[in-house]
């Protein structure tokens, strides 16, 4: 048995599981039969470099048509052979809501737009910032493409940036972090908080929420007031630092979002972070313009003019250098990051509506020199400065309109090391005249994963979760099904089986950690539930046992009647190893009592692998009862079940609603392209009592005689003699 040293978890839970006794049974000896063996070390990974590439005509509208002839790439100004290329058209990718998760998952993650909604809550007033929230929660529900992700975060001096919410495709999730701006109080995160921030509340305060989405339906006056007095308290920290000179404040805040720009360098796609501020005061950093009415500034021009220059002030007429080069920094991480800063002034937004204790016209007159510094912010990255962001929506649409066509080029650079260097990138193309040609600066290559800063390996675990598309950095297999627990809830186990060669391969500690997120998206890209969970193994005794068995992990979710994608991360949290698994799941509507079938469990035998069961419930109820059992008797299903020619294996199928009399049950067996095979043996062996009404499990034995080894389907069906009601359903197997 291993000696687990370290447990962290976080899920919500509702009714808990009545299992531990079970589980037991099959965990407290050692794996048997193990065979000697030593760890193998991966090979040298070949890195596969893509560029998004965005073609506008004169007009600013996006170019169609382009071959993969028409560009060219250089790194670091040497010439590529390019491999490939990959056309991303919005415009007619309009996915309806059932096809979403497919049309995503088919989509290279770099040709994905990214939006983080930045809250200013250092360089801007209570008020303003109030009032735009509704222009970037009218932006998320009404702009956004089905594709698109978009994140939520703030920013101040005293606490530097704060992500509430990550990258994910839940407009539910966005628009309450938007109404709420992480303002202790206004969230009810229960006693789990999300560690990859795709859930600022438990889902089910925010059911239906997305059926009421629209842009009339702003946040209540209470939440303003709320919201309002936690702003309150974070400018009295502003105005007490104050003392302190203004550049100084403007350095930290550029330092601060310089990391976080460098922390975003580690996603793909390009990034437009949608920045909601007043700015600040521009002439620290781009000097006064004696051309104004200002009288400081003539009073500058008048000692330069009589040659009086020791009475001017060099920083105050044309900038401080030293901000100027803090500035340029992050402006420049920014644009290596490939993110595009879109200023929205909030100045001077127009209120609709008074919030109690605020005046509805408390709006600040607009200084140009604030103006000026959003400006230059949103220049230098290629981004846009919105002066009436009133209507932020239909003005954003229509810049992002240019890059509704994207051509993602790809290459395999020669002798890249992993040493994190920054590459320059060079896009050319034989275009017509007046065409602009937009990409992204540059890349950085792969580095060590121990060498990433927190932010960064989230954030590389988010976007993985969020398109959801195959990683097989480590052997991942999972099983994931709907048992009925009540009329209107599933019981939903999650089942993981990692392989211990892959999850060992390249691990020198001593101490194993490994990271579990499995999240459960439905039919409108919500997040309905989730459950992480850090598992810590020592090596010092284990380490080859492990390598010869391997890790299987038992957790669940709870559902209502939906189309799910159920979406699985397993990292090993020191090589970076990842895997990423899906599993598209139905739950049923159990109340109306439609026949429904369950994926065939197949009973293996225990001692197999080392188990680790989620984290029981804080307050130690046991609602559920261990659905894995036969005739009384418990079992772990395999994940993915190996069978062997000539053996036969043991097999549950559930079912629900089947009605009365006799049943037959058939099963087929189909290997690549769907392809039928007439090989293996399907047969009942008995048709349990369950004692629990309109629940059927059926007993069967498997013989794959006949099949070669490899990888096949078998699909499984009852019939009902009857009434000629047929239900199917189906597994993976591996045949050796």
């Amino acid at each position: 048995m291993h000696r687990e040293t370290k447990t962290s978890s976080g899920r919500r839970y509702l009714p808990s599981m009545a299992c531990a006794a079970a589980l037991a049974v099959l965990v407290l000896s050692a794996p048997l039969g193990a065979t000697e063996g030593e760890p193998f070390e991966d090979s040298s990974a070949v890195t596969l470099v893509e560029v998004p590439v965005n073609v506008v005509n004169r007009d600013g509208e996006p170019v169609r048509g382009l071959t993969l002839e028409d560009f060219q790439v250089f790194d670091d100004g040497k010439r590529q052979d390019l491999a490939g290329l990959e056309v991303i058209d919005l415009e007619v990718l309009q996915p309806s809501r059932a096809e979403v998760k497919r049309t995503v998952q088919r989509l290279p993650a770099v040709a994905r737009r990214h939006f983080l909604m930045l809250f200013d809550l250092s360089f801007s007033s209570p008020a303003s910032i109030v009032r735009a929230r509704k222009a970037a929660r009218d932006f998320v529900l009404d702009h956004l493409h089905p594709t698109d992700l978009a994140a939520v975060a703030t920013f101040s001096i005293e606490q530097g940036p704060q992500l509430l919410i990550t990258f994910t495709p839940d407009r539910a999730q966005l628009a309450r972090a938007i109404d709420t701006l992480g303002a202790p109080g206004l969230t009810q995160r229960g006693h789990v908080v999300d560690p990859l921030r795709f859930v600022i509340e438990p889902p089910t305060l925010v059911t239906g929420f997305d059926d009421q989405l629209d842009s009339t339906n702003s946040s209540g006056s209470a939440t303003d007031v709320a919201v309002s007095q936690y702003l309150s308290i974070i400018q009295m920290q502003r105005q007490r630092s104050e003392r302190t000179f203004q550049s100084r404040r403007i350095s930290a805040w550029s330092r601060a979002l310089g990391d976080m720009a460098r922390s975003l360098a580690s996603m793909q796609g390009r990034k437009h972070v949608v920045y909601f501020s007043e700015g600040f005061d521009g002439s620290l950093l781009l000097g006064r313009d004696a051309s104004r009415s200002n009288v400081e500034a003539q009073q500058q021009q008048f000692y330069r003019e009589q040659g009086l220059l020791q009475l001017v002030d060099q920083d105050r007429t044309f900038g401080s250098s030293a901000l100027q080069g803090d500035i340029s920094e992050m402006l420049e991480q920014f644009r290596r990051a490939d993110c595009l800063i879109q200023a929205v002034d909030i100045a001077g937004l127009r209120p609709e509506t008074s919030v109690s204790g605020m005046s509805a016209n408390a709006v600040s007159p607009r200084l140009n020199d604030q103006t000026d510094a959003l400006f230059y912010v949103a220049d230098a990255t290629g981004g846009t400065l919105f002066e009436d962001a009133n209507d932020l929506g239909r003005q954003l649409s229509k810049v992002l309109e240019r890059n509704s066509v994207t051509y993602v080029l790809s290459y395999y650079p020669k002798d890249l090391e992993a040493n994190g260097k920054y590459h320059k990138l060079k896009v050319k193309s034989d275009l017509p005249r007046g065409t602009r040609l937009s990409h992204r600066a540059g890349y950085y290559a792969p580095r060590s994963y121990q060498d990433m800063h927190p932010m960064e390996k989230a954030l590389l675990a988010s976007e993985a979760i969020a398109s959801a598309a195959p990683r097989r950095e480590l052997d991942l297999r999972m099983l994931a099904a709907p048992f009925r627990a009540s009329p209107d809830l599933a019981y939903v186990p999650v089942i993981l089986e990692l392989p211990g060669k892959s999850l060992l391969a390249g691990h020198g500690s001593e101490e194993l950690g490994l990271e579990i997120y499995i999240y459960a998206t439905n039919s409108k890209g919500e997040m309905r539930d989730f459950l992480t969970q850090i598992v810590t193994f020592d090596l010092q005794q284990q380490r080859k046992t492990l390598y010869q068995t391997g890790i299987k992990y038992y957790g669940h979710l709870e559902l209502t009647p939906d189309d799910y994608l159920i979406r699985v991360l397993a990292r090993n949290n020191e090589t970076g190893k990842t895997a990423v698994a899906s599993q598209n799941l139905r739950v049923p509507e159990y109340e109306q009592m439609a026949p429904a079938i369950l994926p065939p469990f197949f009973v293996e035998a225990p001692n197999q692998w080392f188990m680790v069961r989620e984290k029981a419930p804080e307050d130690g109820r046991d609602t559920v009862v261990y659905p894995f059992t036969v005739n009384g008797e418990p079992y772990v299903p395999a994940a993915k079940p190996v069978v062997t020619s000539g053996e036969d294996s043991r097999l549950c199928v559930v079912a629900y609603n089947l009605g009365a009399g006799r049943v037959r049950l058939d099963g087929r067996v189909f290997g690549d392209e769907g392809v039928l095979h007439d090989e293996g043996e399907l047969s009942l062996i008995e048709r349990t009592v369950t004692g629990i009404d309109g629940v059927d499990k059926l007993l069967a034995s498997f013989d794959p005689q006949g099949l070669l080894a490899g990888e096949y389907t078998l699909n499984v069906a009852i019939t009902n003699l009857e009434t000629g009601l047929e239900q199917r359903s189906s597994i993976p197997i591996v045949v050796n």
